[in-house]
């Protein structure tokens, strides 16, 4: 069985679909109030409305640009949420964590950089594709580093609002509901609706399921943690993949990804247990 072409939006839609439904289930099990108190509404709403537009932005960014590009632009996410805590939650940086974060950005760096080398060779071969052409491109990449500062953003709302509530899961719920109904205007408005086969969408259910569990867990580290902290941890996504990658042979070992691997586990293990007292205020 293979799983068929989705559009994006129609992913997305699928994916804010599962996290609204989990989400509300979960509230009226536990007997929360489904809108939060009156207080932490406009947190509420504002985490919801940056959390989306990152994520459309994002889908733009990746349609009109390559892969690894799109995900480079995409893990400077987390330095952008440690500078906004700084600024929005007046939360001081420690030296560790600063260099933690520079230290796997670094990783990422080792571990994509063969590929951008390989499509920057192939972009610099075609030397006659038009300069509008490079200025869409130049547009898309701009488009994914307001994605990255948006979503960034994000995560302060997120700490915000889940250390107002008292209950992170009101987070998780605020996106789904925004989320679900604009994915399914923006899917009706760009794509068109693919319908999917049963192996594609249970594909797509549990890839829904996964991102809601992710959601809740990210809600849950930003209520008890720094941010600073929490985001440098979401770099281990990318060593994750390239070392299950390897395990399964998928991907090629090589000496630039070994290396990308390692820093971030290291820079992961130091941010968490190591690191000076020391803060920049």
């Amino acid at each position: 069985m293979t799983a068929q072409s989705i559009p994006l939006f129609e992913m997305a839609f699928t994916r804010c679909t599962v996290i609204l439904i989990l989400s509300f289930v979960w509230l009226k099990r536990s007997r929360q109030p489904i809108f939060g108190t009156s207080s932490v509404r406009k947190l509420l709403v504002l985490r919801a409305f940056m959390g989306y537009l990152s994520l459309l932005s994002f889908i733009y960014c990746i349609q009109r640009v390559p892969l690894s590009q799109a995900i480079m632009l995409n893990f400077t996410t987390p330095i952008v949420a440690a500078v906004a805590a700084r600024v929005i939650l007046h939360e001081k940086l420690k030296i560790a964590e600063i260099g933690g974060l520079a230290c796997s950005f670094f990783g990422v760096l080792f571990i994509f950089r063969p590929v951008l080398n390989i499509q920057g060779s192939t972009e610099a071969g075609e030397a006659n594709i038009s300069y509008v052409k490079g200025s869409n491109h130049l547009y898309a990449v701009l488009v994914g580093l307001v994605s990255s500062t948006v979503g960034g953003v994000s995560y302060c709302f997120i700490r915000a609002g889940a250390k107002a509530a008292d209950q992170p899961l009101l987070t998780v719920f605020a996106f789904g509901l925004f989320a679900t109904p604009a994915a399914a205007i923006c899917a009706f408005i760009f794509e068109g609706f693919v319908l999917p086969g049963f192996y594609t969408l249970l594909l797509m259910v549990i890839l829904g399921s996964l991102a809601f569990l992710a959601e809740i867990t990210v809600a849950r580290a930003l209520q008890l943690e720094k941010t600073s902290k929490v985001v440098n941890i979401l770099y281990l996504q990318a060593a994750s993949t390239q070392l299950l990658g390897m395990s399964l042979s998928r991907i090629v070992p090589t000496f630039g990804r070994l290396v990308g691997c390692t820093l971030i586990l290291i820079s992961a293990c130091c941010t968490m247990y190591v690191g000076p007292e020391k803060e920049v205020d």
